[in-house]
């Protein structure tokens, strides 16, 4: 049983909380600052290092030794942590992972249990008051728990009843439309196939997911644009690039292992360019610790040309290399573009050119805070690559204009003729590792009509086809009480969602609140009247079925299909997989109704399999190609220059410049993580690339702003968001002098999210504008 104890250092002046608050946000208590010099190099032996104290700290040495031989491996386990691919070639036996992925691993392997023991013992408004880092290491989730309504303490409940107090909510509600079914990236494309067959067969396409919240933008904007939703390139295409351009990103950390392909580029002569507001480590250098000349060395320098943007002036700076490309080409044709593919492949180029003819290059400078002459030697380095790739992530889509900066990524592929050929494309890199193929399998709100009329063919029930819920959509209803059951399968909604004290009080209204998890999180102590916790495998764990041993399959960034199979023995004999938890909830709801053999889909893995190939294009001889080493590839029309839009084309967009209005006295804030997180899982206190240590409760600001607001380095602030009348408040932040474009800050989530109106999005995509939040600044008193 873990002890409070060992979670927090006992209480003293500089770990009492502030303010305790209301639960929903981690307690306002500061942990002992320390900050150093930001480095200027990744990985090397210190990620090493680190990699190795997660494993011994948490995990017993056995269960180590086995998951890291395995961990993305051929046949082996799919790292839980980013959807970075694994190389086609050979792999490391013993280092195909990164430092990240090793943290991950040690907090869903850790050997600590907790059961009903520990929730005897501490109570729901207790452990409100732990850091987000002490509950996810408090220990795995054991078996069923139940809050009662008005109860103070999580009680243990059988599989069985726990799926019939579901069973009894859902059958109470007026429509099935008032059950919200969220899932998280980690689900296996098994187990989301399933998940959403049950919804829909339930009667409703509420399926928002935490892709609603980072890529959704993307997938919108390349739709449109291209006619696919998913990344243009392969793993390869990386190697052989001429020129890598990174926007909105921080590979170090959020995608480590991207730091090889970014290496192996530039050993093959190849370019980068990183635009972003912050000069990340991971876009600077890396020290690859599987070559010990290099970890020992002074490693591989990454980024030939970093571009400090402001924070969403990211598409002036994309209109100010695009006009200076237009106006090489008018001087010298085929200087700067490839006008046999724009001829032969694209549409909407002359309306594309003249509305870029309306813009002035200066005031383009201007507002994207980049100097001119950087903007020139950018332009100078597109031109002379053929090969192009264009990587971007949440900086980029996380803002009410998100949609309209990945058009205008396309463009500037397109003008360059850097889509459907070696070496080029479009790379929206994905967080989490299996966002991509939850929404290949019809996790999504808004499905196509295709289908869902294969749904109907293969299964006999007729889907329903109004569209359902998104994440913000969502939060909305249940805060109007029109959604009254949310159901979380895996993930932490709460933390990973906007407005955090809004998306509480409507996590409160509902009726009943479900999660299935593998440790505890803070989204299971802010419920609905009654809720319960249900505790599955993870991706470590081995998978026992009634006909044996089974495995699951994911899809990388890259489309890439592969399966996955857990070794070490489950922590507890009362976990169950997510697919198994889906079956046993289908049957309680759905009862006799249902035209699905739920048993036998759970009893061999390989019939969901054959069920997926009957429904959903390019998984012929799916459970053949999962096993055979490295998995398959799905099709990607647009890497044969094969565009499935209306026109048979791919479209070139006007984006309007944003406004970006920013009022005397006002910042723009975005949310960031730190290295020891992953989303919404802290691994810890340290950030240690930017040189912040044993603290989270900062905000990162330009020194001349510190000096002209009279902000002295380490001083308590108040944050301040005003949007549309409402007020919200981060309080007691830490104020640190960084490296940042002037007028910007940077603070990390999940405590920001706060600051982020529920209402503030990308109106296409409903992306929440994370990283565009207006704020003013209070000193604490």
């Amino acid at each position: 049983m873990a002890k409070k104890k060992k979670q927090t250092a006992e209480p003293s002046e500089s770990t009492v909380p502030v303010n305790e608050g209301t639960g929903a946000l981690p307690p306002e208590r500061f942990t002992g600052l320390k900050k150093k010099k930001p480095k200027q190099n990744t990985a090397g032996a210190p990620a090493v290092q680190v990699a190795l104290g997660h494993v011994r700290k948490y995990m017993a040495p056995g269960d180590a030794a086995k998951v890291m031989f395995r961990l993305n491996q051929k046949g082996g386990i799919d790292c839980p942590g980013c959807a970075w691919p694994d190389p086609d070639d050979d792999r490391s036996k013993l280092g195909e992972y990164c430092e990240n992925g090793i943290k991950a691993i040690a907090e869903e392997a850790q050997k600590k249990m907790i059961g009903r023991g520990f929730f005897a013992q501490h109570s729901v408004a207790e452990l409100q008051q732990w850091l987000d880092f002490e509950l996810g290491k408090a220990g795995r989730l054991a078996e069923p728990l139940v809050l009662e309504a008005g109860a103070t303490h999580y009680q243990p409940i059988s599989w069985e009843d726990a799926f019939q107090l579901i069973a009894e909510e859902l059958r109470q509600i007026a429509s099935p439309d008032e059950a919200v079914f969220y899932t998280s990236g980690r689900t296996s494309n098994e187990a989301a196939f399933l998940y959403q067959l049950f919804v829909r067969e339930f009667g409703t396409n509420n399926l928002p997911d935490c892709s609603n919240m980072c890529h959704e933008a993307s997938g919108k904007a390349m739709n449109a644009t291209l006619g696919t939703g998913k990344g243009t390139v392969t793993l390869a295409d990386f190697y052989e690039s001429d020129l890598i351009v990174i926007l909105g990103q921080n590979p170090g950390t959020n995608h480590p292992r991207m730091l090889s392909a970014l290496e192996r580029c530039k050993e093959n002569g190849g370019k980068i360019i990183a635009i972003n507001p912050l000069k990340e480590a991971g876009l600077l250098r890396f020290s690859n610790p599987q070559r010990p000349a290099k970890m020992l060395g002074k490693g591989t320098a990454l980024a030939d040309l970093f571009l400090q943007v402001r924070i969403n002036g990211d598409i002036p700076l994309l209109k100010a290399i695009m006009s200076l490309m237009l106006y090489d080409e008018r001087t010298k044709p085929g200087s700067a573009f490839d006008m046999e593919f724009i001829t032969q492949y694209t549409e909407g180029y002359e309306a594309f050119v003249t509305d870029l003819l309306t813009y002035d290059f200066n005031n383009l400078a201007e507002a994207s805070g980049v100097p001119r002459k950087d903007i020139k030697q950018a332009v100078e380095m597109i031109k002379k690559a053929d090969k192009m790739i264009v990587c971007w992530a949440m900086g980029l889509t996380q803002h009410t204009n998100g949609v309209d900066n990945v058009r205008e990524i396309v463009n500037l592929l397109l003008l360059k003729g850097a889509i459907g050929k070696p070496g080029a494309g479009a790379c929206p890199v994905r967080g989490h590792s299996n966002v991509q193929g939850d929404r290949t399998m019809g996790i999504w709100e808004s499905p196509k009509p295709e289908f869902l009329d294969k749904l109907q063919e293969v299964f006999g029930f007729n889907p329903p086809r109004k569209h359902g819920y998104s994440t913000v959509d969502a939060i909305q209803a249940m805060h109007k009480e029109k959604a009254k059951v949310f159901f979380g399968m895996g993930g932490n909604f709460l933390s990973a969602s906007p407005d955090t004290e809004f998306t509480a009080d409507a996590l409160r209204k509902c009726r009943l609140t479900v999660h299935v998890s593998t440790k505890l999180n803070r989204s299971h102590l802010i419920h609905g009247r009654r809720a319960l916790i249900l505790p599955c495998l993870g991706r470590t764990d081995r998978d026992l079925q009634s006909s044996g041993e089974q495995l699951v399959s994911t899809e990388s960034s890259s489309s890439v299909v592969q399966m996955s199979k857990g070794v070490l023995p489950p922590i507890s004999s009362n976990l169950r997989s997510e697919p198994a938890i889906v079956a046993g909830l289908a049957k309680a709801v759905l009862g006799n109704r249902s035209m699905v053999d739920w048993d036998a889909m759970v009893s061999n893995y390989d019939h969901i399999r054959d069920a997926i190939e009957k429904t959903i294009p390019g998984f012929d001889s799916y459970n053949k190609r999962v096993r055979e080493p490295g998995g398959f590839m799905l099709p990607n029309p647009a890497r044969n220059r094969s565009f499935p839009t209306a026109s048979g084309k791919a479209h070139f967009s006007i984006a309007p410049l944003p406004e970006n209005l920013v009022a005397p006295g006002q910042y723009v804030l975005m949310s960031i993580r730190s290295h020891d997180q992953f989303n919404t899982t802290v691994y810890g206190l340290d950030d240690r690339y930017r040189g912040i240590y044993n603290e989270r409760r900062v905000v990162l600001l330009n020194p001349e702003d510190m000096r002209r607001e009279d902000i002295a380095e380490g001083q308590k602030i108040h944050l301040i968001s005003e949007y549309q009348g409402v007020t919200r408040t981060a309080s007691h932040f830490l104020a640190l002098g960084y490296d940042i474009p002037a007028g910007c800050a940077a603070a990390y989530f999940p405590e920001a999210n706060v600051l982020i109106p529920v209402d503030a999005h990308d109106p296409e995509s409903k992306t929440p504008a994370s990283k565009f939040i207006l704020i003013r600044i209070e000193k604490a008193g």
